[in-house]
């Protein structure tokens, strides 16, 4: 995953690759629905990407993507938010940013407010931006459902990026890839041309993000990676280096763990909150930005509150250079006090 605007990443995958790590098992989808498939629109293209900050490959898509990307939560998941979220989606397309990232939960599953948002800006906009999102349900029925409505609230008649949303534990990797499992609509979907690729996306365990991409080859992986990552259940030194020898597109999330790792953060006065025994982070958010861009991934994503923090967000990126081994160990360190709630996300034993 080139940088066009950095230098550095190749000695970092080059160091984060593991020799010996498991082949990929092939597997062929049963009950591939008949029909022509419908031809898929080229890669979308925001001309104002090249000039706004560095661009890396989106693993072997072909898709040159941002080093920042807008996450559909945050500002984009609250209930009737239309004037707040479509502009500051608006505002993202006009900066640069090339993809986008939703999901048919963000914003709850009957409402689904983030695809709703993005639909107001894709039916006009729709070729300058990448546009992601995922399916929950482990079933070929009922993702079938879910994408369709996906479509009807994005405005749009294709995806490119159709992900399985947050793969937690072996029994949803068993349940996607038995018959009649999530797998089969993701490769009629893709073979119907209505999905451009497929991907999947988790953030307590990698082990189970590993045992899903053994069994497939996905194009993409969105994995929960920050600077408190190595403390517990480390996907950076884990499912990193597979990911990196696939050639896989990686994108990064959970950057700032909702604020959780960063200084600014504040605790909940709410005693009911799930973050109320929080302490102040450690980080600030340009540290925690450089800290995941500095790892051979394609992107990262994160979820806004508002314009400026999405304009900052930008900045930093279009000022990225990349951190050096000693940096990012000292990142490490400083994360080290407040890596639970920083890994809040994870599969804790305890």
């Amino acid at each position: 995953m080139t940088d066009t605007k950095s230098t550095g990443s190749k000695m970092e995958r080059r160091d984060l690759i593991k020799l010996g790590t498991a082949a990929a098992a092939g597997f062929v989808a049963n009950g591939v629905m008949g029909g022509e498939a419908k031809t898929m629109p080229g890669l979308p293209n925001n001309p104002v990407t090249p000039k706004a900050m560095p661009t890396r490959n989106l693993g072997k898509t072909g898709y040159q993507v941002g080093i920042f990307s807008l996450g559909g939560q945050s500002a984009l998941e609250k209930a009737d938010n239309f004037e707040v979220a479509v502009p500051l989606i608006e505002r993202a397309l006009d900066l640069g940013i090339n993809y986008v990232d939703t999901s048919a939960r963000y914003g709850g599953v009957e409402d689904r407010w983030s695809e709703q948002y993005f639909g107001q800006v894709m039916k006009s906009r729709r070729s300058e931006a990448y546009l992601a999102t995922k399916s929950h349900d482990r079933t070929r029925d009922g993702s079938w459902k879910l994408l369709e409505r996906s479509l009807e609230l994005l405005k749009t008649d294709h995806i490119d990026l159709w992900q399985m949303h947050a793969l937690s534990n072996m029994e949803q990797v068993e349940e996607s890839f038995a018959p009649g499992g999530a797998i089969e609509a993701f490769v009629e979907a893709r073979d119907q041309g209505i999905v451009r690729n497929l991907g999947i996306s988790g953030h307590a365990d990698p082990d189970v993000l590993i045992a899903a991409i053994e069994r497939f080859d996905f194009d993409t992986v969105l994995l929960a990676l920050n600077a408190a990552d190595p403390h517990y259940l480390s996907f950076k030194e884990r499912l990193l280096p597979l990911a990196v020898e696939k050639e896989m597109g990686i994108i990064g999330m959970k950057i700032p763990a909702r604020g959780l790792i960063l200084e600014s953060w504040k605790t909940p006065d709410d005693p009911e909150s799930r973050f109320g025994k929080t302490v102040p982070g450690t980080l600030n958010m340009t540290e925690a930005m450089r800290y995941v861009l500095s790892l051979p991934v394609s992107t990262v994503i994160v979820g806004c509150d508002d314009i400026p923090q999405l304009e900052q967000n930008v900045e930093i990126a279009r000022s990225f250079n990349p951190m050096n081994e000693q940096q990012l160990a000292e990142l490490e360190k400083r994360a080290e006090p407040v890596h639970k709630q920083a890994l809040f996300f994870r599969n804790w034993k305890t």
